[in-house]
């Protein structure tokens, strides 16, 4: 094939099945913006994760931060149509049956340093202040030390303030607030730490028994 023709492929595919799913040509135009700026940087390298991962992760950095929570939607989208994975992209059209785009809901500008130093002064709904409770709790059954409670213990409060304006409670919401909060961190170790925490926090608010499993099990994540 030729420089891109497997990613213009892809697309093909990609958008024929968001097509026979009845989803608007409107949307199509977000997602065709974000590919065209990605499809270059993809052509002639291996079709692999940590690839694509990488070039995602290269790209959304000329991304305006409004558009991140919407161009991660594509970029994850794509992902199995690129890669040629049946299985994920039968996976796919089967949970398709609604347009994830436009997002309806995202959480409002803000700055970094601005949450950093008020977070702590926040007061959060009794459901919300339980998950921080567990989510201490099992660090310190961990051992971990002070400075590592209060560094995730502030980050998962970060994303809380960020997700209180959702209109549902729901996992769609978490992830939106997730892609909108990760452009504020504009040193990537702390962009990731954030990942980190906030998907093993995730379980403590989203009250899975078994959330003390996922803690401390991965020092490294990816923004898909």
């Amino acid at each position: 094939m030729t420089v891109q023709e497997r990613e213009q492929q892809a697309l093909e595919v990609y958008l024929k099945l968001l097509e026979s799913k009845g989803f608007g040509p409107d949307t199509f135009k977000v997602r065709v913006n974000f590919l065209n700026q990605l499809m270059p940087l993809l052509a002639d390298q291996e079709q692999s994760g940590q690839v694509y991962r990488a070039l995602v992760e290269e790209l959304m950095d000329n991304i305006p931060e409004d558009d991140w929570p919407e161009s991660l939607v594509v970029a994850r989208e794509y992902f199995p149509f690129w890669t040629e994975d049946v299985k994920a992209i039968a996976r796919l059209n089967q949970a398709a049956k609604e347009d994830a785009l436009p997002i309806d809901w995202k959480p409002l500008a803000t700055q970094l340093a601005d949450l950093w130093y008020t977070v702590d002064e926040e007061k959060f709904s009794r459901t919300d202040s339980w998950a921080l409770k567990a989510y201490t709790k099992a660090l310190r059954n961990e051992a971990a030390d002070q400075t590592l409670i209060d560094t995730r213990i502030k980050l998962a409060k970060i994303l809380l303030v960020r997700l209180s304006d959702a209109p549902e409670r729901d996992n769609i919401a978490y992830r939106t607030t997730i892609d909108a909060t990760l452009p504020l961190f504009e040193i990537k170790k702390n962009r990731r730490l954030f990942l980190v925490v906030v998907r093993e926090f995730f379980h403590f608010w989203a009250g899975n028994p078994d959330a003390e499993k996922h803690i401390l099990t991965n020092t490294n994540a990816s923004i898909l």
